[in-house]
């Protein structure tokens, strides 16, 4: 199936003028609790009631499913390979929470031929499972598929902690962002902090370079506290939203939860799934040259 094809199966399909929120929860980095913040908010957004996917796009090294310690027997490996739906390889999580898994220790899901991406178009424009919000919890880096996730979404959310590297690499994702594909917006999350000031100066930090180097508006949407009860939390196989929901890290989670609700879908054809999809295969013409030129300051 080609784009377009499968772009004329969704504009048929289930998600045919009904407006999704797509959030791409992202860090440039790994080790910043990018994972942490998606499986939370997620979890969070569905105790309030809404109706949401967690999509474990880390498609080379999952964790999703290990973090809360839910046995998968199929995963996006095999949704893509044709033999399941995406409906079919959904797992259920905590509150009702959809979670899409992805495969572990396979290279080749790391690196999408078209026909595969093809195969994300069918999987989407398949998908009967009716759902209010997606999230996309990304790998970490830069790659084509971080990027394409990313550039597809309505809301980007950047995870960053307080680490020269964890600003160096949000920047330096942000600036390919928009300069190679014109994404101008960012939400930013910063995340392990030991106090809202420490937030607010890191989030100063990031804005600094941004605002003399980028085209770009960034919005600090939570700044979540260093809270040994994650690790706990974790060990018991649940996330800290469920298991200490009155610790400062938790509380910091729900109040993010309730703010990305209310963040408006686009009444726009970008508002809908299927073009989140058709966002997602646009493949760049960028060549490694000017990649890698982009990462320069």
């Amino acid at each position: 199936m080609d784009q377009a094809e499968g772009l004329r199966k969704m504009a048929d399909g289930n998600f045919s003028g009904r407006g999704v929120k797509v959030i791409t929860v992202t860090g440039g980095k790994g080790g910043v609790g990018k994972s942490s913040v998606s499986l939370n908010v997620a979890i969070a957004m569905s105790a309030q009631g809404k109706r949401v996917m967690l999509l474990d796009a880390d498609l080379g090294l999952a964790n999703i499913d290990v973090m809360l310690g839910i046995k998968v027997n199929r995963n996006l490996y095999h949704v893509l390979s044709g033999e399941c739906t995406l409906d079919e390889v959904m797992v259920e999580g905590p509150h009702g929470l959809k979670i899409v898994p992805a495969s572990s220790g396979k290279q080749v899901m790391a690196e999408l031929s078209p026909a595969q991406h093809a195969g994300l178009i069918r999987a989407f424009s398949e998908l009967k499972t009716p759902i209010d919000v997606l999230i996309v919890d990304t790998a970490a880096g830069i790659s084509d598929m971080v990027l394409a996730f990313a550039r597809a979404a309505q809301d980007v959310l950047v995870v960053v902690c307080d680490e020269p590297t964890s600003v160096t690499d949000a920047y330096a994702l942000m600036k390919i962002l928009n300069t190679e594909y014109g994404v101008s917006r960012f939400k930013i999350v910063a995340n392990m902090v030991s106090s809202l000031k420490q937030g607010k100066e890191l989030f100063a930090k990031l804005t600094k370079v941004t605002d003399r180097f980028l085209d770009v508006a960034l919005e600090l949407v939570s700044c979540v506290p260093m809270d040994n009860n994650i690790r706990l939390a974790l060990r018991k196989r649940q996330v800290i939203v469920d298991a200490f929901p009155k610790s400062p890290a938790a509380m910091a989670f729900k109040a993010l939860a309730l703010r990305a609700a209310t963040w408006p879908i686009p009444y726009h054809p970008e508002g809908h799934l299927e073009f989140f999809v058709e966002n997602l295969v646009k493949r760049s013409v960028a060549g490694d040259g000017e990649e890698k030129q982009s990462l320069s300051m």
